[in-house]
């Protein structure tokens, strides 16, 4: 459940609040595309945020403040950003260590939540360049980003399943319940993607990937 940075570019934005509405009713898992959307400038039992938050302003008559929320409902809807709030991953990147004591444990303890519950705000990539997402993170229906599907490959178009289906899940162009909305292009899947093991094709064991490669580039038109 995680977005994985591999040569991306720098400087993510992380001044942006997230809906708590999104994440108490579906969550963020790492890897989903957002966009940012309204909501009040005032403390309400179900939408809170950090102080700094509250100085964004729509417009006179409505006052509104922007905030990030994990669903594109449109070709036209921009800006589009990868979100980066996952909780689980290898090593300590995600709040977890591994090993201890003295490299005795091979299961992993959770360090803290992630940092949504502290600040409230979410990451969000927005520069071009080449991430990973968990396939647990992605749509894994018919016609998403699994194995099987022979209309997943390299180089086919990113797209993400439209609002209130998917939240944000990433999945290839013409997938069912697709926005239409071009944010990339696959590159490959990963079985195992860390130096110290072997291959399964090396042994002629089932691969299964465990990651979604793409290059993220949203495109100025939609698709």
């Amino acid at each position: 459940m995680a977005l994985y940075i591999y040569n991306p570019g720098c400087q993510p934005l992380g001044q942006f609040d997230f809906l708590d509405s999104y994440l108490t009713t579906y969550g963020v898992n790492g890897g989903e595309a957002g966009t940012l959307t309204t909501a009040a400038r005032y403390l309400t039992s179900t939408e809170k945020a950090s102080s700094d938050t509250y100085d964004g302003y729509e417009n006179s008559s409505t006052l509104k403040r922007p905030a990030v929320m994990n669903c594109i409902n449109a070709t036209s809807t921009r800006p589009i950003w990868l979100l980066d709030e996952g909780t689980t991953g290898y090593g300590t990147l995600f709040g977890q260590v591994i090993g201890s004591p003295a490299g005795l444990s091979t299961t992993s303890t959770n360090l803290g939540p992630h940092t949504m519950a502290g600040s409230g705000k979410v990451t969000c990539w927005d520069k071009p360049g080449l991430y990973a997402i968990s396939t647990d993170a992605v749509d894994a229906r018919s016609g998403g980003f699994i194995f099987s599907n022979a209309s997943v490959t390299v180089g086919c178009v990113v797209d993400v399943v439209k609002q209130g289906v998917g939240h944000g899940r990433l999945t290839p162009a013409g997938g069912t319940n697709a926005v239409g909305v071009t944010i990339g292009n696959f590159v490959e899947f990963e079985v195992s993607p860390f130096l110290v093991n072997t291959p399964p094709s090396l042994v002629g064991a089932t691969q299964t990937p465990t990651r979604v490669v793409i290059y993220f580039n949203v495109y100025d038109k939609s698709a």
